[in-house]
């Protein structure tokens, strides 16, 4: 379904309302788009896993704005007024809410018409436990936002993706609903790729910079283990980091996952005090040079049989 959210408190628009007298911060801002000019549909994605559908489902026809930069990790994004305005003059915004305070904020402050993941993926509660970090008081919404880590979810958002493209386009309904078919049936191959490469492992248990993979974890029969929580900058407390210790130890881990956008200081420091290593396993929040999901979601799999001693 199509809709508008009207339920954030007011007082968090006016950073947006007032972003022409420049008190909205120019830390990020609408990127290059698709480059079709002539496109019969305007979208703005929220962060790259929707850009990518985006662009996959709407080919020439639609032209695909960014709202977060490549290489900028998209949880505590903000918005340049030119962001804004690309949110104001899209045909659609692809969003996920309570995920980018900042875009929530836009979408109604614009009165976008815009179109909610979470109305097309069942999300799930994040798992990570109060008190175990000294940041748990994060803007973010106490769902797990990042369905895109299991790429049959992502199938199904491309299917809903389809839907939309071709309700608001009508004219090349067929051309979107066949795009988007295609698309998630890639996804579905890739899922069966990581069912095939993670069946049969020493070991199940991965410890991660911060818990993105829950989605993967559930889908692939594996045990995520999170140094931090949701939020990537959330400072895990002195027990965590003591608690993750411990289970690398008894659980025989022999890696340590960090990310390309997340500071390794922790992660290498319990690496050291273990004698584990350290391999990144990327959450596929951006993209950056050549990468797309689809290869950095192959160097993952790679990663994840390497550090489980998969056959």
């Amino acid at each position: 379904m199509i809709l508008n959210r009207t339920n954030v408190k007011v007082m968090r628009l006016l950073p947006i309302v007032s972003g022409a007298a420049g008190l909205l911060l120019v830390t990020g801002c609408a990127g290059d788009p698709s480059g079709n000019a002539g496109a019969d549909l305007e979208v703005a994605a929220a962060f790259y896993p929707l850009e990518y559908v985006a662009e996959h489902v709407g080919g020439d026809l639609v032209r695909v704005t960014p709202l977060a930069s490549p290489g900028v990790e998209p949880h505590d994004l903000e918005l340049s007024p030119m962001a804004v305005r690309e949110i104001a003059q899209a045909d659609l915004v692809l969003y996920l809410s309570d995920f980018q305070p900042a875009v929530d904020d836009a979408v109604i402050a614009t009165k976008a018409r815009v179109f909610d993941a979470a109305d097309a993926v069942d999300l799930r509660p994040a798992e990570h436990q109060a008190g175990d970090s000294e940041a748990d008081d994060h803007e973010h919404g106490v769902m797990d936002p990042h369905f895109w880590l299991d790429p049959t979810m992502l199938a199904t958002y491309a299917t809903a993706v389809g839907e939309q493209f071709a309700q608001l386009d009508p004219d090349n309904s067929a051309t979107y609903l066949a795009n988007a078919s295609a698309l998630a049936s890639e996804l579905t191959s890739l899922g069966d790729t990581y069912t095939t490469g993670l069946a049969q492992c020493e070991r199940r248990d991965i410890v991660t910079s911060h818990e993105a993979f829950a989605y993967l974890a559930a889908r692939y029969d594996l045990n995520q283990i999170g140094i931090a929580g949701i939020d990537p900058e959330a400072e895990p407390s002195p027990a965590r980091l003591l608690a993750i210790r411990d289970i690398v130890e008894q659980t025989g881990t022999t890696t340590i996952f960090t990310e390309s956008l997340v500071n390794t200081a922790v992660a290498d420091a319990i690496a050291r005090d273990t004698g584990a290593t350290t391999a990144v396993l990327d959450p596929v929040e951006s993209v950056i040079d050549n990468d797309d999901y689809a290869s950095v979601m192959a160097r993952n799999l790679e990663a994840l049989r390497t550090a489980l001693a998969c056959d």
